[in-house]
Formats: C-alpha cells, structure tokens, sequence
C-alpha cells in the first residue's frame, strides 16, 4: 500500500512539474508576441514608449522601457525549466528578479523572487509585474514598487504602434 502511495505521488509531482513547464512556456510565447513598439502613458499622463526585441537566439525578450524624462530601464524575461523569470534592471541601481505565478489566458503575474544591489530588503524596490493583455494591440502593465511597508502601483496602458506610425 505504501509503495502504491509512493508511486501516484511521484507521478503527481511529475505531472504538476510538467504541467507547470508547459504553462511556463506558453506565457513566454505570450510575451514573445509583444515583439515591436508599443506606446502609451502613465497614469499621470506622461507619455512612455516601450520595445520588445527577441535575443540570444530567441532564448530572452528584452523590454526596453522608455519613460519621458525619466531614466531608462531594460527588462528581461526568459524560461527556466518549469517557471518564467524576468530580471528588471532598474532606475533605482538594484534588479529584482521576480517569477511568473501564472495567471488567467489574458494576465501573466510576476512576484518578487530575490534581488542583487538590494542593501536591505526595506530600500525601494519593484516587487510585482502584472501584465495584462487586452487584445494583440493593447496592453496594461502595473508595475508594484515597494519601499520598507509602502506600496506604489504605476500603471502603463499601452498601444502597439504600427508600421504607419499610427497607433491603435
């Protein structure tokens, strides 16, 4: 009886990591498909471009997040083995790590996994990525940046931005 118990877990587990990496999988090719140039604002009407590039033979998406008047931030995302990581090379000189938590077909959630240049787990620092993909030409993401007990939510609402120029 044991070993019967022994056997159906270890076949769960098996499936739930499998399971776990094919999820993994199809929300990267989710964010893949975010490949190009997007437009939009913050929530304080400040225009912010960003661009989605594939590299390293297809294996990272780098984000490039350009803020009007702000400094410059790249975000990385890419698989490893059943979970989605993204690392955020941020203006506050630390990069958080953060991994995918799932989500619904539509929103892809990222938590706080660890951070390097992070003096002290109080200092400023992103701590959640919520994408949300409305259709293939508009997207949200709300950014959550922690500092000591406080939490700051900056919400980008994004349009691709199509070869004419023209947004939709």
């Amino acid at each position: 009886m044991k070993r019967i118990v022994l056997i159906l877990l270890a076949t769960f587990a098996l499936m739930s990591s499998q399971l776990r990496a094919a999820d993994a999988a199809g929300q990267f090719e989710k964010m893949k498909s975010l490949v190009g140039e997007w437009q939009g604002q913050k929530a304080d009407g400040k225009p912010v471009t960003i661009t989605y590039e594939l590299v390293s033979n297809g294996s990272a998406l780098m984000e490039r997040l350009v803020p009007e008047g702000e400094a410059n931030m790249i975000t990385m995302y890419h698989l490893d083995g059943a979970h989605l990581l993204m690392t955020h090379y941020c203006s506050a000189m630390n990069q958080p790590r953060m991994r995918s938590e799932g989500g619904a077909d539509n929103v892809i959630s990222f938590a706080f996994l660890d951070a390097t240049n992070l003096a002290k787990p109080t200092d400023g620092h992103m701590q959640k990525l919520v994408v949300t993909f409305k259709d293939e030409n508009h997207v949200t993401q709300a950014w959550t940046f922690q500092q000591g007990d406080q939490e700051h939510i900056m919400n980008f609402e994004l349009s691709r931005k199509m070869a004419t120029d023209k947004t939709y």
